[in-house]
Parts: structure tokens; C-alpha cells; sequence
């Protein structure tokens, strides 16, 4: 930071919508600020260094650098939305089936960007508990903590299994529709839908309260916080190099220094320890699919 900005206010980006941040100050106050110049590249969770222009109004002069970024990823364009984040929090339920290919691309986006990831699963009350907790056993088998869950059956015993994995913490919670990400927000968060009002009066733009990567304090002393992204469908994984891959997912990346060849694919080369791997039930075979899917990808739509 140069000595032109450091005299400025420090803030924190709770929301944005377009080129409107709300920046909330050290005191807690939140204002809305606008970037300098044409470039808007705030994100929640970013702090930033900003002028007061009027009593409820400000502008953003400069980004403080990042300990990490997270990216979505829609049909059309990859894009960054969060940051400084202290763990991911991925939901998934019992009811309806979750996609192990969403799951998958969440765990790699958050070991790219050096962000502890945990697994919810919600809804064990329901008979099929045994089913999906079977297919969530390899990631349990390569060190990923899975927490088990009835946000609504039993909302007492699930606050107090995930307050303590909360606490004094920056969590990014990831669920898709159906798995009960708003009953979990709505119970850690009892004044959540006050946080909402509150920015979109200032922000005049209620209709993207689904929309828009929200901020919310769970504490008085704003130390534990919730970072939730409605809408949400996939994290960007385009900043990913294809060799990198295998180094992101723990079950591949245990055998990928068992193979012949320096450079393997893990796809079709012989002597591969990963292949092997599979083979010998090392590996999930619908982890190894994912893989192949994820690598194709990437190594044919490059930015």
C-alpha cells in the first residue's frame, strides 16, 4: 500500500452489486462507497481503502492485497466474488442426492486458494442418511472432516456441532437449492434477515437480495462471520493450470509421484500410478471420472 492510500480508512466489503460496495468501517457503521475510475474489482470480504465523499457515502481508492480469491463460474464467464476467507463450509443433504461433481469442484477451488474445507451433511434423520453417507466415505478416507447434521429436525444439536467449528472464523458456506443453506443461515444467524434490509435499502436493489454474495456477523464483536453466495452453481476452476489439477485433490495427488512419466496425465500413459490406483480401489472410481471431466476442461477452454 503506498503512502498516498494508507492515510485513508480502512473498511471491509460486506456487499456489492455492480459498481455499489457497502463498506463497513472499523466502528461497524456500513456506508455505500463507489470505485474510482471505470474499474470495479471489489469483492466481499476484501478490505479496502476508502474516502468519505458525503455523511452515507464514500469512495474506494485502493484494494488491500488478499490472502486468497474464490471464483464462480457461470455459462458465459468465470469471475471472483470472495475473499480473505477462512474456511469453506460445503452443504450437501441426504434429500435431495447431491451432485459429487459440484462437491468435487468446490474441495479443488478451496485447496487452490488455501482455504480449509469441511462437509456438511444435513437431513440424517431421513432414511437414506446410510446411502449418502456411504458415498461421502472417500473423503472422509482422505482427511476432509464431514459433519453430520439435522438443521431442521433437530436445530439444537446441529447449532451446537457447528457454533464451535464457527468461532472466530471467516466461513464461506456452499449449498446448492434444496439442502437447507437458509434454515442454516436462519439459525445462526437470527437477525440475518435485518443484515439483508438494512444493505439493500442502501443499496436500493432488494430484488438481487438472491443473488448477491452477503456478509453476515454472527457476534456482537463482529470476530465470526458467514459468508453466504445464493444462486450460486459452480466455483471457477479456469485459473487452474491442467497439471495442477491432480496436486488439488488428495486421493490423486497421494499416488500421482507412483507414475512413469514426470508429466502424466493420469489419463492414458502407461506406468501410471494413479490408473493403477483406481484400479486397486485406491481411488473412487467417480472421483477418477470427475477428473477426466475437470481436465478436459480445462485443458481446452483456457482464458
Amino acid at each position: 500500500m503506498t503512502a498516498k492510500f494508507a492515510t485513508l480508512d480502512l473498511g471491509l466489503v460486506v456487499r456489492g452489486h455492480g459498481r455499489h460496495y457497502i463498506i463497513e468501517d472499523s466502528e461497524g457503521r456500513r456506508r455505500v462507497c463507489h470505485p474510482r475510475g471505470k474499474k470495479s474489482d471489489c469483492v466481499v470480504g476484501d478490505m479496502v481503502r476508502w474516502a468519505e465523499v458525503s455523511s452515507d457515502e464514500g469512495v474506494v481508492e485502493a484494494v488491500e492485497p488478499r490472502r486468497n480469491l474464490l471464483f464462480r463460474q457461470d455459462e458465459w464467464k468465470t469471475k471472483s466474488f470472495a475473499a480473505n476467507l477462512d474456511q469453506l463450509l460445503v452443504l450437501v443433504a441426504v434429500e435431495p442426492v447431491f451432485s459429487e461433481s459440484q462437491l468435487t469442484r468446490a474441495l479443488i477451488a478451496a485447496e487452490s486458494a488455501g482455504i480449509a474445507a469441511t462437509i456438511a451433511l444435513n437431513k440424517t434423520d431421513l432414511p437414506g442418511a446410510a446411502t449418502q453417507r456411504a458415498r461421502l466415505q472417500p473423503y472422509r478416507d482422505m482427511g476432509i472432516e464431514v459433519l453430520e447434521v439435522a438443521l431442521k429436525a433437530d436445530p439444537l444439536a446441529s447449532r451446537a456441532l457447528l457454533a464451535p467449528w464457527l468461532e472466530g472464523k471467516r466461513s464461506f458456506v456452499l449449498g446448492p437449492s434444496g439442502t437447507g443453506k437458509s434454515t442454516l443461515i436462519n439459525l445462526l444467524i437470527p437477525n440475518a434477515a435485518a443484515q439483508v434490509g438494512d444493505i439493500s435499502v442502501a443499496l436500493n436493489s432488494g430484488r438481487h437480495t438472491t443473488t448477491t454474495t452477503q456478509w453476515y456477523w454472527m457476534d456482537e464483536r463482529r470476530q465470526t462471520a458467514l459468508i453466504d453466495s445464493p444462486g450460486f452453481q459452480e466455483f471457477g476452476l479456469k485459473q487452474i493450470e491442467p497439471m495442477q489439477l491432480p496436486l488439488l485433490m488428495p486421493d490423486l495427488k497421494k499416488h500421482a509421484d507412483h507414475c512413469r512419466f514426470y508429466n502424466c496425465t493420469h489419463m492414458h500413459e502407461p506406468g501410471c500410478g494413479v490408473r493403477d490406483a483406481v484400479d486397486a480401489g485406491l481411488i473412487s472410481p467417480s472421483r477418477y471420472r470427475i477428473y477426466g471431466e475437470i481436465l478436459q476442461e480445462l485443458s481446452s477452454k483456457r482464458w
